[in-house]
């Protein structure tokens, strides 16, 4: 008997020693949150993950913000999320970008290194709703403070590099008046405040930008309209992604397959979002030149012809009709004050668009994948257009005023 509790005490300390060393090799732990509404909480999107494999990848480095691998419990309500791990209830498990972000993230760093990713937010939400002093904002600095105490409760450095936002449908549909352009900016700049106030670490956060294309839900929409009010929440990342050095992209939705064709991209659109912010994430990490995603950067105008340059870091454009359905004109549109659309012929060389018009385009709008069918999303019949790059970086929706 004394033998049999002496190999029992051996194989005890061995185990015990193993967890020590196991925890002992993580110095860092690298925490990316998503926030925003529905889209940033996977609504609908059928889950694609398998969370055993995902707990498992890369020796167990992807983590929630209770540094385990218990993922898919989401609750603005703490006690109904609390509820659902103790219940393992995942009928509302859906697949989320950051799951495709944390595998990119986890194939570029060392074993030393954590990947912490959780949701914040509320769905059906404008940004007013989800700002400084409200219930999700709150949740979701409580769950960085959770993340942050487990790391550092182990010793370990605790990092937050950039928080991924995917908000603007209800600021589109819902035609709130606020000035959403001032509020993302705001919102941003109070999460690195409350986040440092956390951590204590030093550099700025910068947000990690997608872009809400829901234009055909709002219901006074009109493509043609020379004042068409609805633009104005897409086309706010593509101006923070022009001159916000605290802004980098990830990607827009409208090339994906939208669920029902109703607003929310499925779990193959989640997932290339998702490498799309894990571009943006390493940039960050590593001190790369910002990412802005491919967007104008420039319009000119040559007679009756319009030319929207792009900045495309050494690759040329591509008109793509395989991944979305072509559109009128690939998408682009030249609308006079006369709420009337000039453009007639699309041209693509090398980073150049050329728009051909039928008259001449002094004082009118260029804009791309502002159309689609009325109350459609995604890649076949709502709001979109068919420009990428070569790397398979498609262009943000804008709407610009030909100076």
């Amino acid at each position: 008997m004394k033998k049999n509790n002496y190999f029992l005490l051996i194989i005890i300390t061995t185990f015990l020693l193993s967890c020590t060393q196991s925890q002992q090799q993580y110095r860092t732990v690298l925490c990316i949150p998503v926030y925003g509404q529905s889209l940033a909480l996977g609504e609908e999107a059928e889950r694609i993950t398998d969370f055993d494999s995902l707990a498992n990848y890369a020796n167990g480095r992807i983590v929630t913000e209770n540094l385990d691998h218990k993922y898919g419990f989401f609750d603005n309500d703490e006690l109904k999320q609390y509820v659902k791990k103790l219940v393992d209830y995942k009928k509302r498990s859906f697949e989320l970008s950051i799951y495709n972000m944390a595998r990119e993230i986890a194939n570029a760093t060392g074993s030393d290194t954590l990947i912490c990713i959780f949701p914040g937010g509320q769905g059906a939400t404008a940004i007013a709703n989800l700002s400084k002093g409200t219930p999700p904002y709150q949740k979701f600095m409580e769950d960085i403070q959770t993340a942050y105490e487990e790391a550092t409760d182990n010793g370990w450095e605790f990092i937050i590099p950039a928080i991924c936002w995917m908000q603007g449908e209800s600021d589109i549909v819902d035609y709130p008046d606020t000035d959403y352009h001032q509020m993302l900016k705001q919102i941003r700049e109070d999460m690195n405040a409350d986040i440092n106030s956390i951590t204590h670490q030093k550099n700025t956060i910068p947000f990690i930008c997608y872009q809400a294309n829901s234009l055909t839900r709002a219901e006074k929409f009109n493509a043609n309209s020379y004042d068409c009010r609805e633009t104005y929440v897409p086309q706010t990342f593509v101006n923070l992604l022009k001159t916000d050095e605290n802004f980098w992209a990830s990607g827009p939705t409208y090339p994906y397959t939208c669920v029902n064709e109703i607003i929310h991209i499925d779990a193959i659109g989640q997932q290339s979002i998702g490498a799309l912010a894990a571009k943006s994430v390493l940039g960050i990490l590593k001190g790369s030149k910002r990412y802005r995603g491919l967007i104008p950067t420039t319009l000119e105008t040559e007679g009756e012809t319009v030319i929207v340059n792009f900045d495309t870091t050494d690759n040329s454009l591509v008109l793509d009709t395989i991944q979305v359905k072509r559109a009128e004109n690939y998408g682009f549109s030249v609308i006079s004050k006369e709420n009337k659309n000039i453009a007639r012929s699309i041209s693509v060389d090398g980073s150049t668009v050329r728009i051909t018009c039928s008259e001449s385009p002094n004082a009118c709008k260029v804009r791309y994948a502002v159309n689609g069918d009325y109350m459609k999303s995604g890649n076949q019949h709502g709001p979109r257009g068919n420009l990428r790059d070569s790397l398979g970086n498609w262009c943000y929706q804008f709407d610009m005023g030909i100076p």
